[in-house]
């Protein structure tokens, strides 16, 4: 997403865009311009370039038709493809020996030619809340451009690039992988000058085997093509020497670690002081590069307090107002999937749904179990954990799920309700009084919280994708609306 708007220039013109494609056997019309670009007609705007990319399950190329009825000013297509009848008379292509490397190239040049200063994001976990943190942060200082949702593979980050506006002051860019070498592929096209890393977890860990190799895979984000300005890792890690060393032999210039630990230790430059952690916010004192500052985080967990650490130790590193990105701080609100929440009614009263359905990792399971340990009990409310598989553990699997009745203990969590293979692993270890149901699917969930809901519950939904815990989210908002404008107060919660 781009917070640009009135642009005094196109996204592309005609003319650029063969320029750019040039390599790729570009031809085609050059009388065109376009304001945005799009690789699909379901949210393709009126004036966009359609990039027909070919996949698995669809070709964009049929599409094209749908996409010049949508507006599209023109259409990047394969060579020896054959427009269909009946288009419009405006109707603009590009053709090209590879679709996909022409994405590729238009990402290329439009990062070639920003004069914005370039943020990358990595992690296994808090990659989306931290690129959205500076989306936000860094608005407040000039015109930012951000990748949109989790957009950070292969398609996601050429095509954020490609939508990169010229006049941009700022762009963030999240960059994800499964396996060793994808970050390395995907930071030579940002060319970051600043570039983060979240935290080290075990996130894809079956491909790679451990979190060390992990680690590792992650500070390619230091050393693959041009070296960036400024490295920001995380100290509050094991494999902070492993960053760090990374980066020196990259010979980034600067080296600027974090930690969430209410104390200065080791070489952080930014560091909490102080942190309360609330139902719904954070309140933090902490120190940023010498500047001490006080804030609030509009997410709650400490988690989101090392997020708004690394956040604003990149303002800092962007030369962006540091002052008013930790204002900023405090408007960040749950993401859809990630912490986003509904206050819905079930026939005794509100409850409160916490959707943290987008995926999931031991990270950030841990984290939201966590965060849900934070909501107070009202009345007979139950806090009730609805968990589905966690993925790409590979051997470690059995042992990670298991693991999470810990975490259900920490935060004091009073029923478990799961679902899935693996899931079967946190269930056979839970005492009964936090044991709820095992199933199959979220189908299955859903049937029995529709059953047991009550008045003053507070619920939370996560799982990883392949699981469809965003189905049981989407099942209980159809069958209990939301209301989001009302609030709960006494006896209810504050969202």
């Amino acid at each position: 997403m781009s917070d640009l708007q009135n642009l005094s220039a196109p996204l592309w013109t005609g003319e650029e865009a063969l320029a750019a494609l040039s390599g790729l056997g570009g031809q085609g019309d050059r009388e065109w311009q376009a304001n945005g670009v799009s690789i699909d007609t379901r949210n393709l705007k009126s004036g966009d370039l359609f990039v027909a990319l070919p996949g698995e399950k669809a070709d964009g190329h049929d599409y094209v038709e749908s996409a010049f009825a949508a507006g599209a000013s023109a259409a990047l297509v394969r060579q020896g493809y054959t427009p269909p009848q009946g288009l419009p008379d405006a109707a603009a292509f590009i053709y090209v020996d590879d679709v996909a490397a022409g994405l590729e190239a238009l990402g290329q040049a439009a990062r070639a030619r920003s004069q914005a200063h370039i943020l990358a994001v990595t992690g296994s976990v808090g990659k989306t809340s931290v690129k959205e943190a500076l989306r936000l942060a860094l608005s407040k200082s000039g015109s930012t451009h951000a990748s949109e949702k989790s957009y950070n593979n292969h398609i996601g980050v050429p095509l954020s690039l490609a939508r990169l506006p010229r006049e941009a002051a700022y762009g963030v860019f999240e960059i994800g992988m499964n396996h060793a070498g994808e970050i390395a592929t995907l930071v030579e096209m940002v060319r970051p000058h600043t570039a983060i890393i979240t935290h080290i977890g075990s996130a894809h860990i079956e491909h790679l085997g451990s979190e060390e190799a992990i680690a590792r895979a992650k500070a390619e984000i230091f050393t693959a093509g041009i070296a960036p300005q400024t490295a920001i890792i995380p100290q509050d890690t094991p494999y902070f020497d492993i960053l760090r060393d990374a980066a020196k032999a990259a010979n980034v210039a600067d080296i600027l670690p974090f930690a969430a630990s209410e104390a200065k230790t080791g070489p952080a430059v930014a560091w909490a002081e102080k942190v309360h952690l609330h139902d719904t916010c954070s309140c933090v004192s902490a120190t940023i590069d010498d500047t001490p500052m006080t804030f609030k985080v509009g997410t709650p967990g400490r988690h989101q307090v090392s997020n708004a650490l690394a956040v604003l130790t990149a303002v800092k590193a962007a030369g962006a107002d540091l002052a008013l990105a930790a204002l900023s701080l405090a408007e960040s609100e749950g993401l859809p999937g990630r912490g986003q929440r509904h206050v819905l009614q079930c026939a005794t009263g509100d409850y409160l749904l916490i959707d943290e359905s987008y995926n999931a990792n031991p990270s950030s399971m841990q984290a939201a179990l966590m965060s849900l340990g934070l909501v107070p009990r009202f009345g007979q409310g139950r806090r009730i954990a609805a968990l589905g598989d966690m993925a790409e553990l590979g051997e470690h699997a059995a042992d990670m799920h298991q693991a999470l009745a810990e975490n259900v203990e920490q935060a004091d969590i009073d029923l478990v309700v799961t679902c899935g293979v693996m899931m079967q692993h946190l269930h056979n270890h839970l005492p009964p009084g936090r044991m709820g149901p095992h199933v199959s699917s979220p189908e299955e969930l859903l049937e029995i919280l529709l059953r047991d809901i009550h008045a003053g519950d507070v619920i939370m939904v996560k799982g990883a994708n392949a699981t469809g815990m965003m189905r049981l989210v989407d099942g209980l908002i159809d069958a209990h609306g939301q209301d989001a404008a009302e609030t709960m107060t006494e006896g209810d919660y504050a969202v």
